[in-house]
């Protein structure tokens, strides 16, 4: 029975992830909502690397790895072949990657996959830093947070660009479904990848993945701060259709924290704690999530 259990893993275990992994919980919760009858393309980064260390594979569905750039164009050609064998709505297809593949280095790949109209749901992994290349700025790292290319110091608070609003780009290209997770809510990637799967054409879902290394936190606290960052507002979670708010995550008037129960734990973010003119940023950073709650609707 317990070999069982574990063959029916979609990602199995065995993979190198750190203890801790955001990116870890959300791939396997994926790889379940999606079931058998899924091909993906995979972009080069963190999640390819430690679950395809040679010789072996997490991975027990057909899975293709692309170049960093690219997954959005090698799942459109196999989306197109399926079509062609007559096979069209018999296996679903995913594309995924990082933030970085996704914000930065894919974004044409992802753009073209959205304008022809594929029959595809694009994941996007949000670590909010390249995790596996040492910790560099993406597109979708925070502002003041710390990486190895935004670092903090005299003549500045770390990252200095706003996060990219990429559900608002992937929606505006088109796109049919577009949706916000975290890996702090597993039950809300699974019904959020099911219902992407039941619709046609190009879709979109973003998951916030807490990196242990890359964001400097205790391995046994990702999956609480990650849930920290919906209560607080910093990471809205919705649903869009053809381009319309038609859900979000609401918080519990009990359940709303400030940011900086978020920021405290997590040495990216510490310097706004230790330098003189700190608590200014901080409270930019509260504005940010006010104004999430505000635009989104999140207050029940």
């Amino acid at each position: 029975m317990a070999h069982e259990q574990v063959e029916s893993r979609l990602m199995a275990y065995g993979h190198t992830a750190c203890a801790g992994c955001g990116e870890a919980v959300a791939a396997r919760t994926v790889a379940e909502a999606a079931g058998p009858d899924v091909i993906i393309a995979n972009a080069t980064g963190c999640l390819e690397v430690f679950t395809t260390r040679f010789p072996r594979s997490s991975w027990q569905v057909p899975w293709i790895h692309s170049l960093f750039e690219n997954a959005a164009s090698v799942a459109s050609g196999i989306e197109v072949a399926l079509k062609a064998l007559g096979r069209a709505g018999e296996v679903k297809v995913i594309a995924q990657g990082g933030d970085g593949a996704t914000a930065d280095i894919g974004m044409g790949a992802i753009s073209g996959m959205l304008e022809r109209g594929h029959d595809i749901l694009y994941v996007c992994y949000d670590t909010e830093v390249y995790s596996n290349t040492g910790y560099q700025r993406s597109g979708l790292t925070p502002l003041d947070a710390l990486t190895t290319t935004s670092p903090a110091g005299a003549m500045s608070w770390g990252n200095a660009t706003r996060k990219k609003d990429l559900p608002a780009i992937f929606a505006a290209h088109g796109a049919v479904y577009v949706a916000t997770s975290t890996a702090g809510f597993p039950t809300d990637i699974t019904r959020k990848v099911k219902k992407a799967l039941s619709l046609a054409g190009p879709r979109y879902l973003q998951i916030h993945c807490p990196c242990v290394a890359g964001w400097g936190i205790d391995s046994s606290k990702g999956i609480r701060l990650a849930r920290i960052a919906v209560n607080s507002g910093l990471y809205p979670i919705f649903e869009m259709e053809e381009g319309v708010l038609t859900r979000v995550r609401k918080i519990k008037p009990d359940e709303l924290l400030p940011v900086v129960e978020y920021l405290k734990e997590q040495k990216r973010f510490s310097h706004l704690f230790k330098s003189p003119g700190g608590r200014d940023h901080i409270e930019a950073i509260q504005l940010a999530a006010n104004s999430n709650i505000e635009r989104y609707g999140l207050m029940t």
